[in-house]
């Protein structure tokens, strides 16, 4: 049996945050949802530099410009 998740259906398609958490909407319909404390430039970045992200390669990862910081979403499925 083969449980591994296809590769479509791993991207992001939109993020979103709240005070201690920061979410991820995948494809495929799922949601991670991972500590701000993991990543110390979202946790300390204001509220407008969250805001400016974009999605990388089709949704494969998410760039945030201001703060310098590219996150992929194969490495949050780990």
């Amino acid at each position: 049996m083969n449980s591994s998740v296809k590769t479509n259906q791993s991207l992001a398609v939109n993020i979103s945050f709240d005070a201690t958490m920061f979410h991820i909407r995948l494809l495929d319909g799922r949601e991670i949802s991972v500590p701000l404390e993991w990543f110390p430039r979202l946790r300390d970045a204001s509220v407008r530099q969250r805001k400016n992200w974009r999605l990388i390669g089709k949704g494969i990862g998410i760039h945030w410009n201001d703060l310098d910081e590219d996150i992929s979403i194969a490495a949050l499925l780990i």
